[in-house]
């Protein structure tokens, strides 16, 4: 039965890859990291998709927890990057990776002897 962390794990990795499969989330993420925190008329002054897509877009990333969502003057909406669920994603990746190592390691020993 796996413990209450693996299972938080496994639904933050799962939340964070579904959200990156897209590529304008991508691109809304990389332009998040490039410039920082910004709201959705900024980024569709700078990006070639309208204001109500991308608003659709960062509310989908907000629910995966890669963005946060805070209020501002006048009623806008910033949106700024989150770092803790995109490192579990790595983490989780990089657990499978070191599988797939430790495994390709020994088929090479395995070769290397035969």
């Amino acid at each position: 039965m796996p413990r209450p962390d693996d299972l938080d794990t496994e639904l933050t990795a799962q939340a964070v890859f579904t959200a990156l499969a897209d590529p304008t989330r991508r691109a809304l993420l990389a332009e998040l990291a490039a410039h920082g925190p910004a709201t959705a008329t900024d980024l569709a002054n700078r990006l070639p998709i309208s204001r109500q897509a991308i608003t659709k877009h960062l509310g989908l990333l907000a629910d995966a927890g890669i963005v946060r969502a805070e209020p501002g003057e006048r009623r806008r909406i910033r949106y700024y990057l989150q770092s803790r669920p995109v490192s579990v994603a790595q983490s989780f990746l990089a657990a499978l990776a070191h599988s797939w190592d430790s495994r390709l390691s020994a088929l090479h020993d395995h070769l290397d002897r035969t």
